[in-house]
This record gives structure tokens, sequence and C-alpha cells, in this order.
């Protein structure tokens, strides 16, 4: 039984294991995008939103449980995790963070096969090919192109920072609903920085002067005072 055709995000820092997989999945008609390090690996899980990620634990920058974190902030896209680290408490700390599987090296490459092909068979089919297509999102007259990393106003492109683009996708990807202080901050600026608040209040004051027709009177993001902000459609 052959995996769906879907995008590939390979987090791994050692080249071999990377060259293996690749020749591996691209023979299973799986298109496949490589990162060396955790931060690339955020940084293309952005770009190319995968179907799925492999991800290795031992990475040179970070944690790869700093990964899943980062990742399980704004995506529910199954992760594997393939790791040198066998015994229990790292399993189970990876596991917690919201990895949905973890194998560890050296790894049957049928075994691996399989457990993507379980995990895939539990997502929807539309919702697979809804990721894939990702048509923009529009409020008011604002569109957001998650793909092509774009935003425009009544047609114009609008230039945004890479922080400014991220906590507008975070707001996106949850319209209607309140994100907390602590929830923006972990998701865009990471761990240890869930205090940092005033960050908030100066890049989202940055998104209202660029995307409001009155950024004094916000009609799309509003502020809940004392709580956080949420983006009206």
């Amino acid at each position: 039984m052959r995996l769906p055709p879907i995008h590939i995000l390979l987090i791994e820092d050692e080249t071999q294991i990377r060259r293996f997989l690749r020749m591996t999945f691209e023979a299973e008609g799986l298109t496949v995008t490589e990162a060396p390090t955790g931060a690339r690996g955020l940084a293309e899980a952005e770009r190319v939103r995968p179907g799925l990620v492999i991800l290795d634990l031992g990475l040179p920058d970070m944690d790869g449980v700093d990964v899943v974190r980062q990742l399980r902030a704004w995506t529910d896209v199954p992760i594997v995790i393939l790791s040198a680290r066998s015994d229990e408490a790292q399993k189970v700390r990876a596991l917690d963070a919201g990895a949905d599987d973890y194998l560890t090296k050296p790894f049957g490459n049928s075994e691996l096969m399989a457990r993507m092909r379980v995990h895939l068979r539990k997502r929807p089919a539309a919702k697979l090919e809804a990721e894939a297509e990702a048509r923009p999102f529009l409020f008011g007259d604002i569109g957001v192109d998650f793909q092509q990393r774009r935003v425009t106003r009544a047609g114009e492109p609008v230039h945004l920072t890479p922080i400014e683009f991220k906590l507008l996708s975070e707001l996106a990807a949850n319209p209607g609903k309140v994100l907390t202080h602590a929830y923006l901050l972990r998701a865009v600026w990471g761990d240890g920085h869930s205090e940092r608040s005033h960050y908030l209040r100066i890049y989202m004051g940055h998104l209202r002067q660029k995307l409001e027709l009155d950024p004094a009177r916000p009609a799309h993001i509003v502020t809940e005072t004392g709580v956080g902000y949420r983006l009206l459609v």
C-alpha cells in the first residue's frame, strides 16, 4: 500500500540518513524538503506546509522536543520522531510534547513507511487536499496567502516583517478565537518570552497600522483586555 502523494519535511542533521530517506520517499512518489537544523526545519514547515514531518531529536542547534512544541503551537501535522535516544523518558518527553510516533535508530525502512501510513490514515483525505492547495485567507479587504507568504490590502501588496507575518498567521489560523499573550509569545518568539507582553503591544500596533483602516479603532485585530488578541473576520 503506497502513501498518498504528500510533502514530507525531513529535519535531520545526518547527511547520510537524509540522503537515504529522500531516495526512499521519492521512490514512493513523495515530495521531500530537507532541513539540517531545528531552526531551518521550523522555517521550512511554515514555508511548505508539509503533510508529515520526520524529526530527529539530536539536532545541532536545539532539542528536537522544542521543535515539536513549536510546531504544535500552530499545526496538527503528523510528527514521527527518529532518534538514537532509546530511553523511555526521552520517548515520553517527545510524545507528551505532541509527537505522534517514535522510532529508535537504527530503524527498518518498511516499519517507518508502515508507521507513516497509519498516521496519514487518521487524517481525512479532504484535509490533506485542502492543505496542499491552501487557498488565501480573506478578511475585510485583506488577503493572506500562507504558501507564498504574501499579504494584500485592497489588492495591493503589504510588506510585513517575518515577526508580523507569524503573528498574523497565528491569528488567521484561529479566527474568532482569543489567543492569550503567553500563547502568542511562545508561538512566535519561543519559550522564555512568555512574560514579555510589551513585544506583542509593539508588533500588534505595527500590524494595525498596516492592515486596519482606523488603527486607533481596529475592526479586525482586537484586544481582549488583560488576556490577549482576537481576529474578527
